[in-house]
């Protein structure tokens, strides 16, 4: 990793929804060390500041694509770059999503709005070894049908199974209705060798996390990412505390068995 912001150039950008955009970026001289799914980059907003960002796409050559909703003034600068600015990156920084112990695991990835976009490479790397893993579950929620990320990709995640449900139907939508853990008595996968991956609202986690240990899958095969408020990215700041850990450096994916004592604390 790196700790001195490093140039890249947005080259493309795409609106997800009305306050959602993906940047795609490559680097202007030599990119960043290569990103594993789960990981995140600090991200610089000339000026303005900058945000932690996980890496919603990767690609061997350097470019990477950040997935980042305006809500506040460094996200909102970065949502309004325009095609041909310069940002500054540092990392990647934390924990990755350990795909490589759930080769052979059937495999949950359980998304809550835009939580989906730190899954989104652990998708692209599941599909691109179809023989490695078992069954892949794609549940997705979100709050409305405009809120939904990646629709172009939505399809091609519903292999052998993927479903998606929303909070309050708009638009003369006719898909499911509701939180995102109803999606999962459909799911095609076998509890005791199961490894769930799980992003959204810390709400959502918690729920999701309990639910799947009820229905038998272990808790340090529940793999979470955690949000913190993170401004160094390297551990010294201690902004990002969460009991013993600090987040940027032993996060932000952490399995339940960790995680979910510290959840179930009301003061942290």
């Amino acid at each position: 990793m790196t700790t001195v912001p490093v140039p890249y150039r947005l080259v493309g950008r795409h609106h997800e929804t009305a306050d959602t955009v993906t940047l795609r970026l490559e680097p202007v001289r030599e990119p960043l060390m290569p990103f594993a799914p789960g990981q995140f980059a600090m991200m610089y907003a000339f000026g303005v500041g900058e945000i932690p960002v996980s890496a919603s796409r990767t690609a061997p050559d350097g470019r990477l694509a950040h997935t980042v909703r305006a809500v506040g003034a460094v996200s909102r600068a970065l949502c309004e770059l325009s095609t041909g600015a310069s940002v500054g990156l540092r990392g990647p920084f934390g924990t990755e999503w350990g795909l490589t112990a759930a080769r052979g695991h059937d495999l949950l990835v359980i998304a809550g709005g835009i939580g989906l976009a730190p899954l989104r490479p652990l998708i692209h790397a599941v599909l691109a070894e179809p023989g490695a893993y078992g069954r892949l579950n794609v549940l997705i929620g979100a709050r409305t049908p405009d809120d939904l990320l990646y629709r172009d990709e939505l399809p091609s995640w519903r292999r052998p199974f993927g479903a998606v449900t929303v909070d309050r139907p708009t638009g003369g939508w006719t898909g499911r209705v509701g939180v995102v853990t109803t999606l999962l008595d459909e799911a095609h996968c076998a509890p005791e060798r199961t490894t769930a991956f799980v992003c959204g609202p810390e709400v959502m986690i918690r729920a999701t996390a309990r639910e799947l240990i009820h229905r038998g899958v272990r808790a340090d095969r529940i793999r979470v990412s955690l949000e913190r408020t993170m401004r160094c990215g390297t551990g010294h700041c201690g902004h990002c505390q969460l009991g013993p850990l600090l987040l940027c450096r032993d996060g932000p994916v952490v399995g339940h068995d960790l995680a979910g004592p510290l959840l179930a604390v009301r003061e942290l």
